[in-house]
């Protein structure tokens, strides 16, 4: 079973990464907890929030089950309330993977960001492919 932060290694080593959370996804408040962070003292574990994010995210990302590639700082700016904070730490595109178990259910998402320019769809590729990694380590997480 991997550790979150063995998928966090795995994805700084095959993507690349400066920013990298996971969020698990709690569906009866429509709420994401962070339950693993590169940056605890800016984005702590525990933090818990309901979606701050452009309309549409939550159908495409924990609905639609389906990865958003924002490859640019406007990109950034758009979906997150808190995109100042994400650009203070460098970081001008983003990558979120939904972690979805055996039975289809979304336990939450992985959360890669990096300088403008670092990410393309090959690196999306590569991150939905990392994603099954945190199935058992998230699914422990959701029970809590």
């Amino acid at each position: 079973m991997s550790t979150l932060s063995t998928v966090e290694e795995r994805v700084r080593a095959a993507v690349g990464v400066k920013l990298f959370t996971v969020l698990a996804w709690v569906p009866e408040r429509q709420a994401l907890r962070r339950v693993h962070s590169s940056h605890p003292g800016q984005y702590p574990v525990g933090g818990e929030k309901t979606v701050e994010v452009a309309r549409g995210w939550l159908d495409e990302c924990i609905t639609g089950q389906r990865p958003f590639f924002g490859p640019d700082a406007a990109a950034v700016r758009e979906i997150f309330a808190d995109h100042a904070l994400i650009e203070e730490l460098g970081c001008g595109a983003v990558i979120n993977v939904p972690v979805v178990d055996d039975e289809g259910t979304t336990l939450g998402v992985l959360n890669l960001l990096d300088a403008e320019g670092s990410y393309d769809r090959y690196s999306v590729e590569k991150a939905v492919s990392l994603a099954p990694l945190a199935v058992a380590a998230l699914r422990d997480e959701v029970v809590r």
